[in-house]
């Protein structure tokens, strides 16, 4: 049963932006710590960015530091994922989840959505 629906992936040139939304598609995550992680093809799934049931507190990989925003809004009931100057590496399939509290650890999250493909050309 799908709990959170990602969108916004596609393929981009190098330097480019592009936004991922993450909504439920049935109960709220409004209490909820929200993180986004990716997997690219042969390699383990890595901590993106999160953001607090809040919204008041982000914390980012190194890779994204400066250059993606997380952000959450709460009368969607959407988390999103700004990403800007692309590079080629940050190719991978972006996943959205959902936590008690706020964490790096995929582990801590308990709900999860599919994953959105994001291709970044060079």
């Amino acid at each position: 049963q799908v709990q959170l629906v990602e969108s916004g992936g596609g393929l981009v040139q190098a330097g480019g932006s592009l936004r991922l939304s993450c909504a439920p598609s049935e109960r709220t995550f409004s209490s909820s710590a929200m993180g986004w992680f990716r997997q690219a093809p042969g390699k383990e799934r890595e901590f993106v960015a999160g953001i607090s049931w809040s919204g008041r507190t982000t914390y980012y990989a190194d890779s994204a530091k400066g250059r993606f925003t997380i952000s959450r809004d709460s009368a969607q009931n959407t988390v999103y994922l700004q990403m800007n100057s692309l590079k080629p590496e940050d190719t991978a399939v972006y996943y959205c989840a959902a936590a008690r509290k706020y964490s790096r650890v995929s582990q801590d999250y308990d709900y999860w959505g599919q994953g959105t493909q994001v291709t970044v050309s060079s």
